[in-house]
């Protein structure tokens, strides 16, 4: 062992002195910092994927729009779009919002109301574009939208205290312009009935609260669409694809056809996701920088305290340069010790990081991630190789930088100023 380094790591041995206690201190100081940026860094990279997961799953990879708003012949695009290789599956749909009003077995009770968004789908082919069909909960029913029945959303069955076999009216656009023209025939329009046959639980909160499924004739006579859709959902092999899909599609399709990826739709949550995760790195090695003070002062108490060894060993031969890294190894020790322990720490917090959540709620009787606002019911994680690299790389660089003008200092410390007043 070159003899700077064991002058080095025998100087962090502890010992009842106010240099270990700084020492120490600095070490704790890294710790923490490299802990807190692994939790916060892994937090937000699980966010990212937990929200890409469940967008992905209740939602397609791909839609082609028509120009005018509504498909008349869909079957010829989607004829196309199944040849493409990138494709693994399509359907049409039909979306608009309507209102919706229960009818309570007890006459007593007030009927509810709500304005979800109504999807109409085609049965046979909503499996190949999103996870729907298999979402349906045990004893909630079945995937099951013949006729006048519709699936809903646990949150949304949940709300409006509606179960399965349970009757609900819904009225349309069309409905409302209905009942305005009867009005002037005095005239009665009901609105339409339809049976709950499923409740259904993607696990993303917006689509499970405002979401009501019908097959797709149903929908497009509640909208008066007469055999119209508004476009075609399509499902990638590989949705991190999707830019190239989009342009093979386009160009199968030709310009009468607009396709918006899942990428833009959600634009605005990866990118706040992603700003504030830079944001969080930016914030957090500003902690590191500060821990870094903590080493550049153990490195100059350190060196007014070994001033007596530096005169001597410069004395005996040892150059400016053998000097200085006996000091750069002492704050590289204290970067590899603090990066060490805090990416230990940091995978402990992880790996705990639910059963902590939950006793904190125990303890302190409040959701610290409510569904509502997350879409999650659990805090995920995802610990990015190339996050763990950048978190302790770039903390023991911070290291090594504070321990950099300290040892330079001593480096050139002259042994007959070093040994004056020993």
């Amino acid at each position: 062992m070159p003899f700077e380094l064991f002058l080095a790591l025998r100087y962090l041995r502890p010992k009842r002195n106010f240099v270990s206690i700084i020492t120490i201190i600095s070490i704790i100081g890294v710790m923490l910092g490299v802990a807190v940026l692994m939790v916060v860094i892994g937090v937000m990279s699980g966010f990212d994927r937990e929200w890409r997961e469940k967008i992905l799953s209740a939602s397609s990879h791909l839609k082609v729009l028509p120009p005018g708003g509504l498909m008349r012949d869909y079957k010829t695009p989607m004829s196309i779009v199944e040849r493409n290789p990138f494709v693994k599956g399509v359907s049409p749909y039909v979306i608009s919002q309507v209102m919706l009003e229960t009818q309570p077995a007890n006459t007593n009770e007030n009927p509810l109301i709500s304005g979800p968004v109504l999807r109409g789908v085609d049965p046979e082919r909503e499996g190949q574009v999103t996870v729907l069909p298999k979402s349906i909960l045990p004893g909630r029913g079945e995937f099951d939208v013949s006729g006048h029945g519709i699936l809903v959303g646990s949150t949304l069955a949940h709300d409006l205290r509606i179960d399965v076999g349970d009757h609900v009216a819904i009225l349309s656009a069309n409905t409302l312009a209905k009942w305005r023209k009867a009005q002037k025939k005095d005239e009665a329009i009901l609105p339409d009935d339809f049976t709950v046959r499923g409740i259904f639980n993607i696990g993303f909160d917006d689509f499970d609260r405002m979401m009501i499924v019908a097959s797709l004739e149903s929908a497009q006579d509640l909208q008066n669409l007469d055999g119209q859709v508004h476009g075609l959902h399509i499902m990638l092999h590989d949705p991190f694809r999707v830019e190239e899909a989009r342009l093979a599609l386009l160009r199968a399709l030709g310009p009468n056809y607009d396709l918006v990826s899942w990428t833009e739709e959600n634009e605005t949550i990866f990118g706040a996701l992603a700003t504030e995760k830079t944001m969080m790195y930016v914030i957090l090695f500003i902690v590191m920088i500060v821990a870094a003070f903590a080493i550049v002062n153990s490195e100059i108490t350190f060196a007014v305290n070994k001033m007596k060894e530096i005169g001597l060993l410069k004395s005996l031969g040892a150059s400016n340069r053998q000097v200085m890294w006996i000091f750069m190894s002492h704050s590289a020790a204290i970067g590899i010790l603090g990066v060490g322990l805090g990416f230990g720490l940091g995978m402990l917090i992880l790996t705990n990081l639910n059963n902590i959540l939950h006793g904190l709620r125990k303890l302190t009787h409040v959701n610290l991630v409510p569904a509502s606002i997350y879409q999650i019911s659990e805090l995920p994680y995802e610990l990015l190789a190339l996050d763990v690299a950048i978190i302790c790389g770039g903390s023991f660089l911070i290291c090594i930088l504070a321990g950099l003008l300290p040892a330079w200092k001593a480096s050139r410390l002259q042994p007959v100023e070093a040994l004056r007043n020993e």
